[in-house]
């Protein structure tokens, strides 16, 4: 665990400005962040104390705005040590800190800014502002717009650049007394319906969540964790910025998705947080990689996740000695270390959350010793309720409660959490707060699991259960992501509530299509082409053969366009929308559907 020497618990700091500033104090010249200088082209570091003077200028700079505290401050930015300057400033002075997607919608945008009553609003840049110019109009309350980096054509007087904006030097400022039970953030959920909400989240709330997690998980100040999740989810946000920092851990802020392959050979972090669909994207470049290679080249692969999933099992004490374990040695040599190579060779600690991640894919990476430890949590629960831990690692599991947080299965297998960690409820939204949180302050996550010696397994979703025409039932998610293990589907959908059969939605990968198509004697155009439609039956088939006979897709529709957030068939955090994709595609659903008579 980590030495407790090192941690700035919630006893020391009751607040997050006032974990900043100890860490400053007992930090002082120590590395706290690590970025890309693009200019020059290297990666720099910046200290404790250099970030303190920046959030110094800051807080002079907001306090120029005559903002109270309570008042709200809106970021719209990739992750850099300026997330982390604005956050701090604003925190200090008892403002609310609203992070905002930067690939979100511009109306999603504007629906924030208006809904929590943003006074200022911080954005990246000129790509951030094209998006959401527009919809600036008719948000009387919004006061001050400040771009990081300089906007071409502003047009809009409330509009300027941090350059222009800040101070040389920062001054002392006058601030508010905040207690840990103060409103520190306004998170937006990425609903999959409707409007998101608004999770109300104390200083305590975090805290207390990033306290739990160091009470299980080893993190070392000599540690570097790489953060390219955005600041905006809370996951990121709690895991990969509060937690280091309370853990005096350096945090190197990646270039973006498209960089992260060389960040990650650059950084050789210690750590970093994903969700499922960086591993499942990772995963499928290995098995097309695989699919070229001769026959010897795929079963030495496979032989050493075999031996190192047993390897796993054997020192988890699952399972006796392996009696192929004198081979791991060589198989590390020869295979997994150059998986692990990939990701730095220093990894740690590799959590995924934010969804499911499939047992296959958990089996690859753990056997190939890449440590993943899936957790489970909501933005409403600061965001952790659950993790798998170094010496208790299952991966299909979710792991157990953290620390000083209860779980128990209420009605319908549903699980409920309680703790510090839980929410102060929806900003506005008090109905929907006294839905998900009762009198006794248990939180409804609105899924089903079961609870095994202490282990929790999430067995669907309440409102995600396919229930069929006959009344039988199936969970969409876990037949995705079955389909999600065949490198030949980039996205699928399972369909059929109330529905005889099931059908299935997919984006194909274009490159693997043709050669599947090709091989097979079949012409790429799937539209109308009876041949092309039962030769990617055969494959879902294939996927699904684990699912029970009522489970069984009977029609599949492909598209080339990938579902994405910016066409509005993802939220941010990269999870479906069902009910925009339905809506995109009621055509080719009910398509699907026609001639079927009961």
């Amino acid at each position: 665990m980590t030495p407790v020497e090192d941690i700035i618990g919630p006893g020391v700091a009751s607040t997050l400005p006032e974990l900043f500033e100890e860490r400053v104090r007992q930090s002082s010249e120590d590395c706290a962040y690590r970025f890309f200088d693009a200019l020059n082209g290297v990666w720099t570091d910046c200290s404790w104390n250099a970030m303190a003077r920046d959030v110094r200028r800051c807080q002079t700079a907001l306090a120029t705005e005559k903002l109270k505290a309570g008042d709200k401050v809106a970021i719209m930015a990739r992750n850099s040590r300026y997330w982390v300057m604005f956050d701090q400033a604003a925190l200090s002075l008892g403002l609310v800190v609203v992070p905002v997607y930067t690939e979100d919608r511009a109306n999603n945008v504007a629906y924030i800014l208006e809904h929590a009553e943003v006074k200022l609003f911080v954005i990246g840049g000129e790509e951030q502002w094209q998006t959401v110019r527009e919809n600036m109009t008719g948000l009387p309350k919004l006061k001050r717009i400040v771009s990081i980096a300089e906007c071409e054509k502003p047009g809009d007087k409330r509009l300027t650049s941090l350059g222009n904006w800040l101070p040389v030097e920062g001054e002392q400022v006058n601030r508010p007394t905040i207690g840990p039970d103060d409103l520190a953030t306004i998170v937006y959920t990425s609903g999959t319906t409707g409007r998101s909400k608004g999770v109300m989240l104390s200083h305590r709330n975090i805290l207390s969540n990033c306290a739990s997690g160091l009470q299980v998980f080893p993190v070392d100040k000599k540690h570097v964790y790489l953060s390219f999740l955005p600041l905006s989810h809370t996951l990121e946000r709690t895991v990969g910025y509060y937690l280091p920092m309370m853990a005096g851990a350096t945090v190197a802020h990646a270039r973006g998705i498209p960089e992260l392959a060389r960040d990650l050979l650059v950084i050789k972090p210690h750590g970093f947080i994903s969700v499922p669909r960086i591993y499942e994207r990772v995963y499928a470049k290995i098995k097309e990689n695989l699919s070229v290679k001769p026959a010897w080249v795929r079963s030495l692969f496979y032989l050493a996740v075999d031996v190192g999933w047993q390897r796993f099992e054997y020192r988890q004490g699952r399972r006796k000695r392996p009696l192929l374990l004198f081979m791991w040695p060589l198989l590390k040599r020869l295979v997994a270390d150059k998986i692990t190579q990939r990701l730095g060779g220093n990894l740690q600690v590799a959590v995924s959350g934010g969804a499911a991640l499939s047992t296959e894919i958990s089996k690859v990476f753990v056997g190939l010793g890449v440590p993943i430890y899936q957790g489970y949590g909501l933005t409403e629960a600061s965001p952790i309720i659950s993790t798998n831990t170094p010496d208790n690692n299952i991966p299909n599991s979710i792991g157990k409660a953290l620390p000083g947080i209860e779980v128990r299965i209420g009605e319908d297998d549903e699980l409920f959490a309680r703790g510090d960690n839980i929410m102060l409820g929806y900003w506005k939204n008090q109905q929907a707060t006294d839905e998900v949180i009762d009198a006794d302050g248990w939180l409804a996550t609105g899924d089903k699991a079961r609870i095994e010696d202490g282990y929790i397994y999430i067995t669907g979703r309440i409102k995600d259960i396919i229930v069929l025409a006959n009344g039988e039932k199936v969970s969409p998610v876990d037949m995705e992501q079955a389909i999600a293990s065949d490198t030949l589907f980039e996205q699928a959908m399972v369909i059929g509530e109330s529905r005889p059969y099931l059908v299935v939605l997919a984006v194909l990968n274009k490159h693997q299509w043709r050669k599947v198509a090709g091989d097979n004697g079949v012409t790429v155009d799937i539209e109308k082409n009876g041949a092309a439609e039962k030769l990617l039956l055969e494959r879902l088939s294939g996927c699904l053969h684990d699912f029970p006979g009522y489970a069984q897709v009977y029609r599949i529709t492909c598209t080339d366009e990938p579902w994405s957030v910016e066409n509005g068939l993802l939220t941010p955090t990269l999870k479906m929308k069902r009910k925009e994709i339905s809506k995109r595609y009621a055509r080719e659903i009910e398509q699907m559907y026609e001639g079927h008579t009961d």
